[in-house]
């Protein structure tokens, strides 16, 4: 990856202002889905999209939300997961054709045994039970709900239920599952001990798993499926596979398709898109970790430079697809992972990812200069990188800064520094000419 750094200052405003380039550009037609978006969850990025802002009913896959808050929970000592509940007549308002794990008011149950019927049995009433307990009823869990969608910057979402009962006021996007869905893979990564098994058993009713693709791909591990007559049917897909690249062993990849036919459609398109990314697509290294990136200078402090540096590696993702056509996801064939491009003589051929990108990194210092003291967790500067000169990825650079006001006799010392080194820098022919 070759790589550029430029040291600029401008305005901070001007970052907003510049869309992402999109890394695969895919036919909307040749997916057959009303509403999809490929995420990675490591770099933040949006590999691909279409109608990923188009308000929708998300059915089921509202639980996804239910389950991260519970999780979130148990990780703060709110909860433990082997705490017993007592079912409540909450569990009353669910309806016979509902999916549910059947409990009747009264019947005890575990922290634990509900966040698999939740996740993988997709229970309403598990859903409705979970969220009562942690919010003392229905109705602040949703108000709950709503402020951790927010939280999340899910600006097309609103929750008017924890079960994916279809409502009125009751919405979410395909972009906003996968930013869902990349908050519970890397800050409540326990829900996929529960989404990668592919069956349940509760007091003697069985039921398995819903997202076939666990039991076609070994690196396929959640996040859930959905479907009603509003939604049609939905899929949050998660896969982790190793790479090549020692500096990230594992890579890890979120879709959401919305509005498919069938359930196994649903599955179909997704796997397409999963794959199709994983072979385009690939994670570099923008910033290496404890990389000095900038310095700035500082007042009134003994500490003269403040050395930028990154305390973790950042990472990019870039795209392995240099042709100028947009991909028709029916030309990927799934048993060789690659597009089967028609040629000039009308012969098939593979389109093999590149192995080389032209990428390049700059840098947007926020502050021109630190003035002691400081205590505080400070946005130093703005990562934005480029591939083919278009920009793909922006982040921002945040430390904490701890300097001391230097004191009166430091500062006296710092004056008569400055002063000795102003005359012993004279020049020398000014020198000679004062003696002289």
């Amino acid at each position: 990856m070759k790589r550029v750094i430029y040291l600029i200052a401008a305005l901070c405003w001007l970052c907003s202002a510049i869309t992402h380039a999109a890394l695969l550009n895919i036919q909307a037609e040749s997916v057959e889905a009303e509403a999809w978006a490929i995420l990675d969850p490591q770099s933040g990025q949006v590999i691909a999209e279409h109608n990923s802002h188009v308000q929708r009913a998300p059915a089921s896959l509202t639980k996804m939300m239910v389950a991260y808050i519970v999780l979130k929970d148990i990780q703060a000592g709110k909860l433990d997961r082997h705490e017993i509940l007592t079912a409540t007549p909450v569990v009353e308002q669910v309806m016979w054709d509902e999916s549910q794990m059947y409990l009747k008011a009264g019947e005890q149950i575990s922290v634990d045994q509900l966040l698999a019927g939740l996740i993988i049995m997709s229970a309403n009433d598990a859903a409705l039970t979970l969220g009562e307990r942690v919010a003392g009823g229905v109705p602040q869990f949703i108000a709950r709900m709503n402020q951790e969608a927010q939280a999340l910057g899910m600006q097309d979402t609103h929750f008017q239920n924890p079960s994916g009962v279809t409502m009125p006021s009751h919405y979410s996007s395909a972009a906003d599952m996968a930013r869902l869905a990349q908050a519970i893979v890397t800050e409540t990564p326990d829900y996929l001990a529960y989404s990668k098994q592919t069956s349940f058993t509760y007091n003697q009713h069985f039921h398995r798993a819903t997202n076939i693709l666990l039991k076609q791909d070994p690196s396929v591990d959640g996040l859930k499926t959905g479907f009603t007559k509003a939604a049609g049917y939905n899929l949050a897909l998660t896969a982790n596979r190793p790479t090549l690249d020692s500096a990230a062993p594992e890579r890890r990849l979120v879709v959401v398709v919305m509005g498919t036919k069938s359930a196994q459609k649903r599955a179909e398109v997704a796997h397409q898109l999963l794959n199709l990314a994983y072979s385009y697509t690939r994670n570099e290294v923008a910033i290496k970790p404890k990389q000095m990136i900038a310095e700035l200078p500082v007042v009134k402090s003994t500490l003269r430079m403040f050395k930028i540096e990154s305390s973790q590696p950042k990472f990019v993702t870039t795209s392995l697809y240099e042709q100028p056509h947009a991909i028709n996801l029916a030309q990927f064939d799934q048993s060789t992972q690659r597009l089967q491009l028609t040629n000039a003589q009308g012969e098939l051929e593979t389109l093999e990812p590149a192995q080389r990108t032209q990428t390049h990194v700059n840098i947007e210092l926020s502050e021109k200069l630190l003035t002691a003291p400081l205590a505080q967790v400070m946005k130093l500067a703005t990562v934005h990188v480029y591939q083919n000169n278009q920009l793909i990825n922006s982040f921002a650079i945040e430390e904490q800064v701890n300097i001391v006001e230097a004191n009166i006799f430091e500062r006296i010392m710092m004056w008569f520094g400055s002063l000795f080194n102003f005359f012993s820098h004279q020049p020398v022919e000014d020198e000679k000419t004062s003696l002289g």
